[in-house]
């Protein structure tokens, strides 16, 4: 098969669409022919040398993908050759083929194709996994996103939207932002001109958000914390602006807050199939609805990995950029 190869690290024109050995699906793995993949912050980390897969996992990037089940290993029900699939992987969604253990496999949900359910899996189970198994997110509460543009961000919208929940965003130009409040995003605040805190205590009389998700690490800490409700959620799910950040001790008790940081990649594969089997339950009836659908900025051919890549990097896209198999 081909796939995308990192020879060495460094920017995407180090991304290289190589013929590399095929996979062999394990116990309780299933061999999935990809259709599509998804660009995801990760990739470009791997891409750079900062976030080397987990041990044994793929060494190709690619954190989700969907496709057509082409056999299956020992162990495996419930799942047959044929069945169109997407899933969240560990790595090797660049690629041809890819090998998937049984309980990170999604069936294909009604109303999407094939190729655009491969913008689901991650940003489904982050929003998810983050947003209501941990932070538990109630109707009437107030979600603020920052990124709302994002992919993870425009799914947090429409989640959050349709358990009842307010949505306040940050994103960084007016279009983003319209698109945001076509989602159905409440508080629209535009993070280059406008103080988050002030927003979103404005929005909530001043009690703040109930539930922070925030992508941006060190350098919004001490103002998500600002910005929390008594009993409010911090939940940490990226480090794009720093990993050191300096924590108010006294400013977190006095909202008797709580903070969480969490990763899929590398989570034990119990963890990840409890995610999905969630996701399944909770989550695939709203696609199958009509109140849920992914948002998808582009679809790139997977031999321009390293276009796709650029794109992300800019940040000019809205929702997900997908590479689709040839």
């Amino acid at each position: 098969m081909h796939a995308i190869t990192i020879p060495e690290p460094g920017g995407p024109e180090t991304l290289v669409w190589s013929e590399v050995p095929d996979p062999v699906p394990g116990e309780g793995e299933v061999l999935v022919d990809v259709a599509a993949t998804a660009v995801n912050r990760a990739d470009i980390m791997q891409r750079q040398g900062f976030y080397d897969p987990p041990p044994g996992a793929s060494p190709y990037p690619g954190l989700e993908c969907s496709g057509t089940i082409a056999a299956v290993g020992p162990g495996v029900s419930g799942w047959a050759v044929g069945d169109e699939v997407c899933a969240l992987l560990a790595g090797g969604g660049y690629a041809e083929k890819v090998v998937v253990p049984a309980g990170q496999l999604l069936p294909v949900p009604a109303g999407v194709s094939l190729t655009q359910a491969a913008a689901l899996p991650e940003v489904v189970c982050t929003v998810w996994s983050n947003v209501f198994m941990v932070s538990h997110l109630r109707p009437g509460e107030m979600l603020l996103v920052h990124g709302g543009s994002s992919g993870i961000g425009t799914m947090a919208i429409q989640l959050a939207k349709a358990v009842g929940a307010r949505v306040a965003v940050t994103a960084g130009s007016k279009e983003k932002l319209e698109y945001c409040a076509e989602l159905g995003a409440d508080v629209l605040i535009n993070y280059r001109d406008q103080d988050f805190v002030t927003e979103i205590r404005r929005a909530t009389d001043g009690a703040g958000a109930d539930v922070i998700l925030d992508n941006m690490g060190a350098k919004y800490l001490d103002r998500n914390v600002q910005a929390l409700a008594v009993n409010g959620r911090l939940a940490i799910i990226g480090m794009q602006g720093g990993i050191k950040g300096e924590l108010n001790i006294a400013a977190l008790l006095s909202k008797e807050g709580a903070i969480t940081a969490t990763s899929l990649r590398a989570r034990p594969l119990s963890e990840k199939a409890t995610i999905v089997a969630a996701v399944r339950e909770h989550v695939w009836p709203l696609i199958a609805s009509g109140h849920i659908r992914p948002i998808v900025d582009r679809e790139l051919p997977m031999t321009e990995a390293a276009e796709a890549h650029r794109v992300v990097e800019g940040s000019g896209h809205i929702g997900k950029v997908l590479l689709v198999a040839p």
